[in-house]
């Protein structure tokens, strides 16, 4: 009875460590399965979830996603070039070569230079056309000035051709060439476009003149012997040994001559000078005037026309300061 009853205590002991076990065994069992099939229908959902707005995405959903997607990528593609041009700007710097650029101030110069530039050659074009071609040549001489001269005679001595290019014409050969005329004091010429060469003549003014065998000869002021010709009155006679423009006494004798008022000179029918310190004057009526020398020769001039409405036949004003009547 004792084994008997150690085996009844002892049986149900194993009975419930084999039913602990199988208790365990199947909870466990069961529990992992529940899980496993819990977590295939989670995915099953989820797929089912992420299904059903795929397809009821629309149209003008499918166009804004596809808007924003293309927009995405412009900003990674601006992102990506500007990135790329950082990257050279620090490669330059880092070399030590810093950008070049052109100052402004540069360019303005070379815009100005090169208006320059088109100026000169377009101004030596339109030259160039004017000196070889008729567009603008001589087609009229005009003569001004004259008095004893003739026309004929200054445009035969000035030698221009009807149609000669205005810009060919050498104006100061032509001015030396009429000027050489013996009556000629001074000429001018000058080019009037487009066709005119205009000739100014000044012609030599006689202010005594002096008898030759081949006649009277005409001087000038500055002593010039330019015509042989009857003198027109009232003209003194010129009474000096060598008279010309390089003799002393002639020059002292004419500026004299112009030095006295337009009624005095008018008077005078001789001037003598021996010498630059000896001249006298000779009026019409007889009455002699001793100049002596050209010292105060306006001064002279000037007490000389009071003295000659006193009465006498010698006017001395040779010391203006101390003038004579005789």
């Amino acid at each position: 009875m004792g084994d008997t009853a150690a085996q009844g205590l002892e049986e149900p002991a194993a009975v419930e460590d084999t039913d602990g076990g199988q208790d365990t065994d199947v909870v466990e069992g069961t529990d992992a399965g529940q899980e496993t099939d819990a977590g295939d229908a989670e995915a099953g959902e989820e797929s089912e979830e992420s299904e059903e707005p795929a397809a009821a995405e629309g149209p003008r959903r499918r166009a804004r996603r596809e808007r924003a997607e293309r927009r995405a990528a412009q900003a990674r593609a601006e992102a990506i070039e500007q990135a790329r041009r950082d990257a050279k700007r620090r490669i330059r710097a880092g070399s030590g070569e810093p950008q070049k650029g052109v100052p402004r101030g540069a360019i303005r110069g070379l815009k100005m230079v090169l208006a320059t530039f088109l100026a000169v050659v377009l101004l030596v074009g339109l030259g160039l056309i004017l000196y070889f071609t008729p567009v603008m040549s001589v087609r009229d001489i005009e003569v001004t000035g004259l008095a004893a001269v003739t026309r004929e005679e200054v445009i035969d001595v000035a030698k221009v051709q009807p149609g000669t290019p205005l810009l060919q014409i050498d104006t100061g050969g032509v001015a030396e060439r009429v000027a050489a005329i013996r009556r000629v004091a001074s000429t001018r010429v000058q080019r009037q476009y487009p066709s005119v060469l205009s000739i100014t003549v000044a012609e030599r003014v006689p202010v005594v003149f002096k008898d030759y065998p081949d006649g009277p000869h005409l001087f000038d002021r500055d002593g010039v012997d330019f015509a042989t010709a009857p003198p027109p009155a009232p003209l003194p006679v010129f009474d000096v040994e060598n008279p010309g423009p390089t003799d002393p006494a002639s020059r002292a004798a004419l500026q004299v001559m112009t030095a006295l008022a337009p009624e005095v000179a008018g008077q005078v029918t001789r001037v003598a000078a021996p010498s630059v310190a000896s001249i006298t004057l000779t009026l019409a009526d007889g009455r002699v005037v001793v100049w002596g020398s050209t010292d105060r020769t306006a001064e002279k001039a000037q007490k000389l026309a009071a003295l000659l409405t006193q009465p006498g036949h010698t006017y001395d004003v040779s010391s203006p300061d101390l003038p004579t009547v005789r």
